[in-house]
C-alpha cells in the first residue's frame, strides 16, 4: 500500500494533528518507561523543522468514554516535556482559535481522546471536530492502527494525511519482513497458547520457509503428534487444529520446527531442579519449560542460513532462571547474523520485547516493534484501518 510521509507534505505554517501513542506505564505518579515517548520525538522534531505546529492526539488507559481524573494525560506531561526536550502546551478543550494563536515552534498535547465514547465509536462528529482543528493529519501511532477510531481513521479521511516517522519505520520494517522479504524467511512464534495465534500461524505457513514454534504452543503441537508432554501447559482440545496447521505447512512448503529435546522441571520456580531430556521422554509429573540444546542448535542453523526473520514470542519461560537459556542462545544468533549484515530481523510483542531486552539484544535487531496488537494483526495478514486510511 502506498502512503505519504512527512517528506511529501508542505508543513510550513500548518497545524499538524499528530496521532501518537504515549500510553506509557506509570507507578506512584511517575512514568516508569518512556520508550513510547522517545519514539515519537523524530516526528515532532521534523514537523517543527518543516515549519509546522504539532498538535498531539493520544489516548491513555481505558476510560471507556468518560472523564477519569487519574487517566488524564496531564499526569505524563513532565515526562513528555523532558523526553521531547521542548516546552509542551497541554490543552483540555482545544479550539482552532487557540491553536492559531500559538507561536511558531510550539508543541501541543490534547487531553485523552478516549474521554468521549465518540472516539472509539469513530463518530463522524468527532472526526469532523478534530479535522476542524488542523490542516494536515499525521498518524505516528502504528500501535493504534488496528483500531478504527475517530483519531486514527475518521480524521484521516477528512484531511491531507501522512505517516509519521515511527509509523513509516514500522510499515517499512514489516513490509521488508513479510510483504517483500529476502528468502529464506524464518518466523519464530512462541507464547502460551495456540488459540491466541491461530490466524497468525495460518498466515505465516503461506509466507515463510521455516516456522519455529516454541513456548507452550509447541507443547500443543507435540501432543497432537502423540507425544506425552506430562503436566506441561498444553491445549489438548486443539490437537486437530495443530495437525491441520502442520498439513497446510507441508502443502505450502513451509518447514515447521518443533523441539526435539526439552528442559523439564517439576515446579514453576526459578533455579528449581531441572533436566534436559528427549522430547518423547518427559515424565508424566513434569513440565516443559524450555527448548533443549539440540533444538536450539537446529534453530540456529536455520537462522544462520536465513535472510529475513520475524519473531513473536520466546522459546520458553525466559523470566525464570535457567529457562531462558534457549531463548537467549537463539537471540544471540539472531543478533550476530543481523550485525554481520546477513539478516533482516524484526521482533514485536510484549513478551518478545521483554526477552530481547533481557538478552541485551535490543540494539542489534533491524527493528523492534512496540505495537503489540497491531503488530500481531499485521502478521496475521489483516488490513489495519489506521494504515488503510492513509492510502
Amino acid at each position: 500500500m502506498a502512503w505519504k510521509t512527512l517528506d511529501d507534505m508542505d508543513l510550513g505554517g500548518k497545524i499538524v494533528l499528530t496521532r501518537v501513542d504515549i500510553n506509557v506505564p506509570m507507578e506512584n505518579g511517575r512514568v516508569t518507561d518512556a520508550t513510547r515517548i522517545e519514539r515519537i520525538k523524530p516526528t515532532i522534531d521534523d514537523i517543527i523543522a518543516k515549519g509546522g505546529i504539532p498538535v498531539m492526539l493520544a489516548h491513555f488507559g481505558r476510560p471507556k468514554g468518560e472523564y477519569v481524573a487519574e487517566l488524564s494525560l496531564s499526569h505524563i506531561m513532565p515526562a513528555v516535556t523532558q523526553t521531547l526536550g521542548r516546552d509542551v502546551t497541554f490543552i483540555e478543550k482545544p479550539t482552532r482559535e487557540a491553536l492559531d494563536a500559538l507561536p511558531a515552534g510550539s508543541v501541543v498535547l490534547v487531553e485523552n481522546t478516549r474521554f468521549t465514547a465518540m472516539e472509539t465509536d469513530n463518530d463522524p462528529r468527532m472526526a469532523q471536530f478534530l479535522a476542524s482543528l488542523g490542516d494536515i493529519f499525521c498518524n505516528d501511532a502504528f500501535s493504534a492502527a488496528h483500531r478504527a477510531h475517530a483519531s486514527t481513521t475518521g480524521v484521516a479521511k477528512l484531511l491531507p494525511s501522512c505517516a509519521g516517522r515511527l509509523m513509516q519505520a514500522e510499515l517499512s520494517a514489516l513490509e521488508a519482513a513479510l510483504a517483500r522479504p529476502e528468502r529464506p524467511v524464518v518466523a519464530v512464534v512462541g507464547g502460551a497458547k495456540v488459540s491466541t495465534k491461530l490466524e497468525l500461524l495460518g498466515n505465516l505457513v503461506r509466507k515463510v520457509d521455516y516456522l519455529v514454534i516454541g513456548g507452550g504452543m509447541a507443547n500443543t503441537f507435540l501432543a497432537a503428534q502423540g507425544i506425552d508432554v506430562g503436566k506441561s501447559l498444553c491445549e489438548h482440545d486443539l490437537a486437530d487444529t495443530a495437525r491441520d496447521i502442520l498439513k497446510k505447512a507441508g502443502e505450502a512448503g513451509c518447514e515447521i520446527i518443533l523441539p526435539t529435546d526439552v528442559v523439564i522441571a517439576w515446579e514453576f520456580a526459578a533455579n528449581t531442579k531441572h533436566e534436559t531430556v528427549n522430547v518423547d521422554a518427559c515424565p508424566a509429573d513434569a513440565m516443559i519449560f524450555d527448548a533443549g540444546p539440540a533444538s536450539v542448535a537446529r534453530i540456529n542453523t536455520v537462522i544462520s542460513e536465513a535472510k529475513t526473520l520475524i519473531m513473536n514470542g520466546p522459546l520458553g519461560v525466559f523470566e525464570l532462571e535457567p529457562f531462558g537459556t534457549g531463548t537467549f542462545a537463539m537471540l544471540a544468533q539472531i543478533a550476530a547474523q543481523t550485525e554481520a549484515g546477513k539478516l533482516i530481523s524484526v521482533a514485536g510483542g510484549g513478551d518478545t520485547v521483554a526477552a530481547v531486552n533481557a538478552a541485551g539484544a535490543a540494539d542489534k535487531f533491524t527493528y523492534i516493534s512496540t505495537a503489540g496488537g497491531a503488530f500481531l494483526e499485521w502478521m496475521e495478514g489483516k488490513v489495519l484501518p489506521g494504515v488503510e486510511a492513509l492510502g
